[in-house]
């Protein structure tokens, strides 16, 4: 059963379940018929027995049954569609009388036990059903009388029984073709799903299953795997874009630090000249260590199998202690630092990954902050939770590069303001880090106005 297609399975249940619901229709007719049938001649065969009782007179010495002149008309000269047969027996069971269609025949006599009680045999190859009951004068036994008739309507009942075993099995076996074929043009939509998943591969995912007519469960199966399908689209390209643009950072440093030195040495150099080329290709070097070390934390994140753990932590001291580690580059660029964090503001999250969230917007705040500029950083208990909003006075982001900040290396103006360096991968792990947080990140900007995050812990 279980080696069987899915089309056929489903024909196989069903006629499964059909055969047993036919099968109890077809019993339940086969027993309400044969009982019917039953019923009928056992009513018969009382109303003749009646019959014949109030007919029998006795002699006068009450020991002979006298002939009744019933059993001379016609229903007993000759055999009808339902003929009825009728004998006579003194009181030592010794034959008297009997209707005249029986002929040479005889109905069997059974002993007292059998009295009132409806038998089935036979007569000259016929079958009949017979009743037996004693004659009573006087409270004395004066003869017996056997009434019987015959079954011919019970063929209709054998039959009825030969017609539904053979047109049972028929039956269900034109209900599993019709079945399977129904099933066949049920499931459809799966074969579509089974040839256009062959026909995807890694350089191929742009093919989506035709949607059937009928929006069903293969309709919603259908949707949800295109649904998934676009997903691991996006993921892919997002994938070769992000391994283009990772590609590209990390051979830029490498091919200006290669110039560099192949300047140096094309011919001597004042040690002056020395130190600044060799300085200028520690700071390419410094930038292409922080450019991995970015791309390590951000494929760390990447699956969000991170362990994360939960640390208590104070809002305002781990505040101050990132401000501290921008220290000069806040004095360089005279930005004010405004914090509204209260003393005893905390939340349960994992310190480090925090830690990480609020050095990466606190260092794009700064980054992007005007001299002179102002920096707030706000904390803010609501019924929904804990909020923290960080606000600058910056350059601020257009309105349609929104929707990019968080894609990987992707930096807004960055042409228009090359005095800004920076690798466009921070808002990346910071939006990595939210999700796998649970925390709702959201920004607001306004070119030359600043920029506004909101972080919602739930």
């Amino acid at each position: 059963m279980f080696s069987l297609s899915f089309k056929n399975r489903i024909a196989f249940y069903y006629i499964v379940s059909t055969a047993l619901l036919i099968g109890i229709v077809f019993l339940f007719l086969f027993h309400v018929s044969k009982l019917g049938i039953n019923s009928h001649i056992n009513d018969e065969i009382t109303k003749e027995q009646q019959k014949h009782l109030q007919s029998v007179t006795l002699d006068n010495n009450q020991t002979y049954l006298i002939r009744v002149n019933q059993w001379r008309d016609r229903e007993h000269n000759s055999i009808d569609v339902n003929p009825v047969f009728v004998e006579f027996y003194d009181p030592n069971k010794e034959l008297i009388d009997k209707s005249p269609n029986l002929k040479d025949k005889d109905l069997l006599l059974y002993d007292k036990s059998k009295n009132n009680q409806f038998i089935d045999s036979e007569i000259n190859g016929k079958k009949i059903r017979q009743i037996q009951t004693e004659i009573i004068d006087n409270n004395a036994i004066v003869g017996y009388m056997v009434v019987a008739m015959s079954l011919d309507d019970i063929d209709f009942v054998v039959i009825l029984q030969n017609v539904l075993l053979v047109t049972y099995p028929l039956i269900l076996v034109i209900l599993f073709f019709i079945a399977r074929f129904f099933a066949g043009r049920s499931i459809t939509p799966i074969s579509a799903i089974i040839e256009t998943s062959n026909s995807i591969t890694k350089d191929n995912l742009s093919n989506r299953i035709p949607l059937p007519n009928n929006k069903d469960e293969l309709y919603r199966l259908s949707l949800q795997i295109n649904q998934l399908l676009d997903r691991i689209e996006s993921a892919v390209e997002r994938e070769k874009q992000f391994t283009s643009d990772a590609s590209h950072e990390l051979r830029t440093p490498l091919a200006i630090i290669k110039g560099t030195l192949e300047v140096l040495i094309r011919k001597p150099r004042t040690k002056e000249e020395y130190d600044e080329k060799i300085a200028f290709c520690i700071s390419e070097v410094d930038r292409l260590n922080t450019l991995i070390d970015q791309l390590l934390l951000l494929a760390r994140f990447e699956n969000q199998k991170q362990n994360i753990k939960n640390d208590t932590i104070h809002l305002n001291a781990l505040l101050l202690d990132i401000i501290s580690r921008f220290s000069q580059q806040i004095k360089s660029k005279n930005i004010s630092i405004v914090t509204k964090v209260d003393d005893n503001c905390t939340l349960h999250s994992d310190y480090y990954l925090i830690s990480i969230i609020f050095n990466n917007l606190i260092s794009n705040a700064l980054k992007y902050s005007n001299t002179d500029g102002k920096l707030i950083i706000e904390a803010l208990q609501t019924e929904k939770g804990l909020e923290c909003k960080i606000t600058d006075n910056g350059i601020g982001i257009s309105k349609k590069d929104l929707d990019k900040i968080y894609n990987s290396f992707f930096r807004s103006n960055a042409t228009l303001h090359p005095e800004i360096k920076g690798t466009g991968i921070g808002l990346s792990i910071v939006k990595r880090l939210c999700d796998l947080l649970n925390i709702t990140i959201s920004i607001s900007s306004k070119e030359n106005l600043g920029t506004t995050v909101l972080l919602s812990f739930s």
